[in-house]
């Protein structure tokens, strides 16, 4: 018998975050635990999180919702991740399959990334998953100043959202942060779907002057066609990130429309399936991306194993920790030097989360 429980939880962003679909201020979500040795057996308990994002995952009443038909705060219906499978509902799958995960991991004694890795046969992960760090809209001055800032806290890779100013602006931003950054330091930039494909076309042909690693979701989610013929002949490479959970894997790579693929765990429904995603990618020639749809610490420590589990992993979205005011419990996973260590404790990591189980 396996017995899951739901914990609520509500935390504020440091600032808010503005992006093209507005500011996001405050993230909330379950922190989900199962306890398989509820019928008198010594298997180890699993943490996991569900912190749904509408526009990329169902919403917060949804999530609850589709956990609580598969049993969660009960006994967990027999197949629970198939049954949130056909709910549609990514945040709380994402959440069960965690904390299963991290269940299966620490019974066999290895970390999570390990577990990952060797269920595919793939090499041992990596100790260490670089990262970018994450600028906000602002003005030229103020992008180029918290660029800097990045920088000077070791970090060679910067993703800049844009999409929410006049292309003209948003050229003016980046080129800030490239004068004041340098050209050694990698810059992406997130459109989060805010052009029309004539505006994205005008943008692309602007920013190509300033290197940029590439532009991440220039044309909204449902213009997957768009973005296919964007790419063809684009001066700058192009990522897609609302495409996959709107169009799915297959769509996205068939139409040839990404250089890169932003993979959210959360978005996509737990660590296997994210993982399963960046190996097809790279199969196909594309480079995977894990990021985090600014979650909690649990979900973020989850993101950071499936990055360690894909090989020659690019510098990944896991650094947003800083971008909440609170958190769930300590972070096993700091940012040192532009990169974070990946727990080698069984599971997640270790004990870390014991007062969460």
């Amino acid at each position: 018998m396996t017995r899951a429980s739901l914990r609520p939880f509500a935390l504020e962003l440091t600032n808010p975050l503005d992006t093209a679909r507005g500011p996001i201020r405050e993230r909330e979500g379950f922190v989900v635990a199962v306890d398989a040795g509820a019928s008198g057996s010594s298997a180890a308990t699993g943490i996991g999180e569900a912190t749904p994002l509408p526009g990329w995952t169902e919403s917060l009443s949804a999530c609850e919702s589709a956990l609580r038909d598969a049993g969660a705060d009960e006994t967990l219906a027999s197949d629970p991740l198939v049954r949130l499978d056909s709910a549609d509902a990514p945040a709380a799958r994402h959440g069960l399959a965690l904390a299963l995960a991290d269940a299966a991991a620490r019974d066999a004694g290895r970390s999570l990334s390990a577990e990952l890795a060797a269920d595919r046969g793939l090499p041992s992960p990596s100790e260490t998953v670089p990262v970018n760090a994450t600028i906000g809209d602002a003005d030229p001055d103020a992008t180029a100043a918290a660029a800097s800032r990045a920088v000077d806290e070791g970090f060679d890779c910067l993703k800049v959202k844009i999409g929410a100013r006049s292309v003209d602006a948003d050229a003016a931003r980046l080129r800030a942060v490239r004068d004041a950054v340098g050209d050694a330091v990698a810059l992406r930039a997130d459109a989060n779907g805010a052009w029309d494909r004539r505006t994205a076309r005008e943008a692309l042909d602007r920013f190509a002057p300033l290197d940029l690693a590439y532009v991440e979701q220039p044309l909204p989610a449902a213009d997957l066609d768009g973005a296919a013929r964007l790419r063809a002949d684009a001066p700058v490479p192009i990522a897609l990130d609302e495409s996959l959970s709107d169009h799915g894997l297959d769509a996205v790579l068939d139409a040839r429309a990404a250089d890169a693929l932003v993979v959210k765990p959360m978005a996509l429904g737990g660590p296997d399936r994210a993982l399963s995603a960046a190996l097809r990618a790279l199969a196909a020639g594309v480079d995977p991306v894990v990021t985090t749809t600014i979650d909690a610490v649990v979900a973020r420590t989850a993101a950071v194993h499936v990055a360690a589990a894909i090989p020659e992993v690019r510098p990944c979205g896991v650094a947003t920790g800083s971008l909440l005011e609170d958190d769930l419990a300590p972070d096993p996973c700091p940012v040192a030097d532009g990169a974070v260590a990946v727990p080698s404790d069984p599971g997640l990591a270790g004990g870390a989360f014991d007062a969460l189980r």
